[in-house]
């Protein structure tokens, strides 16, 4: 936008909020006062959908009282009578009204009480007008709020992308595809909850604070608890939490939940993240595939009504059996440069990580490195659903091995549109295994001088009474509702994300 229309916008906001002010002081002096209530007999939705039919003729001949409420969006004045649009909810109606409804009789001659934004309640009936647009014809007019700030341009509405994120609020009333958006958020996720509940998952609800951040590699954002005198931490992922809920008897058990990494921002990452996490007794991670693949098939059909979605510039079908590749498959399906025989040895993998600028750390073993060489090349090449399988145990301390191998663990990420939306494993339930896992991390993150890891010997405790074959999966909320609404941005999905601050205008 040009810079001079922005600053002399600015001086016009300046100048129109000192102006709504006098109206308010008017109003205050001559007596006004705001209602705290204002009862509604319709919304403008209902309004418009039980009487899209009626013609001119049926609403004069039966007579429909209505009691509506909402904001101000447009106002045009035509003398002695005036329209208005109103916003309710997230629907638009037209009001048309005469000088003299207006309670208390403060309506000014000039007609200038009232501005875009204010927030009023009307009574009166419907009608058409010659243009055939369902209208009410107003009675009576209360004042339920007077909107100090004054609102963008109608025409260009609110096109500053950090600004829709800082004032959200605003947002919401200028864009309706934003107020839609995060409507559709809520839906899917009341979805969500339908879907596990009919499948006999059992809601819980773990500690978002914790003694011991654990059940992911992240750094953790840590607070002080002033009474108990002891640090504590924000979550970083429920994983331990609810398997100490399986061991405890549970056997199918859900929670959807907020979790915290303090960690880069980016168009894939907000320090606040919702994921869910769910856990079944006595099953594996192909259950664990199974049942994703189920869930999705479920969003696609009950959100869009049919089986395909549109995401960026592609249409991605979940009707389709998703598809299922090792990690090494995937890695040698998108670089014909790189041999089979290539992924088995140190120095050549080595070489590899470096042409492609991955900084490689010495401690890295073959399966860090593979997981590097997988992120950097074969991620956001993955548009279908697919499912990667096999993740090294190096980079999957919680999995339990696969049959036969000590490197290999069944353990899978579900990419979709390039982004990763899910992982999932068969759980480790050998507590002597855990802890020589936990133990190892330990080590590689005190020679590496981080503090990502904290050994949980209370979660080790609770695995020695017995957790029994287990299978878990977790999904990213945030990246789903992006992948169903069609968004590349995880602030476009999320109300409020993380910011700089800067001083409020």
């Amino acid at each position: 936008m040009n810079k001079n229309l922005i600053y002399s916008e600015l001086r016009q906001q300046s100048t129109e909020k000192k102006t709504r002010y006098e109206k308010l002081g008017f109003m205050k002096k001559n007596g006004f006062n705001f209602p705290n209530s204002f009862k509604r007999s319709h919304t403008a939705d209902s309004l418009h959908k039980k009487y899209k039919t009626y013609t001119r003729d049926m609403l004069k001949k039966n007579i429909v009282k209505v009691s509506i409420a909402g904001r101000v969006m447009q106002k045009r004045i035509m003398g002695k009578s005036s329209f208005l649009t109103l916003k309710d909810v997230n629907t638009l109606i037209q009001i048309y009204y005469k000088e003299n409804c207006i309670e208390n009789n403060i309506y000014l001659s000039s007609n200038n009480i009232l501005d875009i934004g204010d927030i009023l309640g009307i009574t009166g009936y419907l009608f058409r007008t010659k243009t055939k647009e369902l209208s009410v014809y107003c009675k009576n007019i209360v004042l339920l709020t007077k909107s100090i700030n004054s609102f963008p341009d109608k025409f260009h509405g609110l096109l500053n992308k950090e600004l829709c994120y800082r004032k959200r609020y605003l947002d919401l009333i200028m864009n309706k595809k934003t107020f839609f958006r995060f409507q559709q958020r809520s839906y899917i996720l009341s979805k969500i909850r339908r879907f596990m509940e009919k499948n006999k998952f059992l809601e819980v609800e773990t500690p978002i604070m914790q003694n011991i951040p654990g059940g992911a590699n992240a750094r953790p954002f840590i607070t002080h608890h002033n009474s108990l005198d002891i640090d504590i931490y924000l979550r970083i992922a429920p994983e331990l939490y609810l398997k100490r809920l399986i061991i405890g008897g549970f056997d199918k058990i859900f929670e959807i939940n907020k979790s915290f990494r303090n960690e880069g921002v980016s168009i894939r990452h907000n320090p606040e993240f919702t994921m869910m996490e769910a856990y079944m007794a006595y099953c594996n991670y192909k259950d664990a595939m199974g049942f994703i693949e189920n869930l999705f098939l479920y969003l696609c059909t009950i959100i869009t009504g049919k089986y395909v979605i549109e995401f960026d510039k592609y249409v991605i079908n979940f009707k389709n059996k998703f598809k299922v590749m090792s990690m090494k498959e995937s890695i040698l399906l998108f670089n014909s440069n790189i041999k089979s025989s290539d992924l088995n040895d140190y120095k050549k993998l080595q070489n590899i990580s470096l042409s492609l600028g991955i900084k490689k750390d010495k401690k890295w073993g073959i399966g860090k490195i593979l997981n590097e060489i997988f992120e950097k090349t074969v991620e956001k090449k993955l548009i279908e659903p697919t499912f990667i399988i096999d993740y090294p145990t190096e980079v999957s301390p919680l999995a339990k091995n696969k049959k036969n191998s000590i490197e290999y663990t069944e353990r899978f990420e579900l990419f979709i549109g390039g982004y990763e939306i899910g992982n999932g494993f068969s759980e480790l339930n050998d507590s002597e295994e855990q802890k020589t896992r936990f133990l190892q991390q330990k080590n590689y993150y005190k020679n590496a001088k981080q503090e990502n890891f904290f050994y949980d010997n209370s979660y080790i405790n609770a695995l020695e009474y017995g957790l029994p074959p287990t299978a878990g999966l977790g999904i990213g909320i945030d990246r789903l509702v992006m992948l169903f609404t069609n968004q590349k941005n995880i602030r476009d999905v999320i109300l409020f994300p993380v910011l700089r601050p800067k001083n409020i205008k």
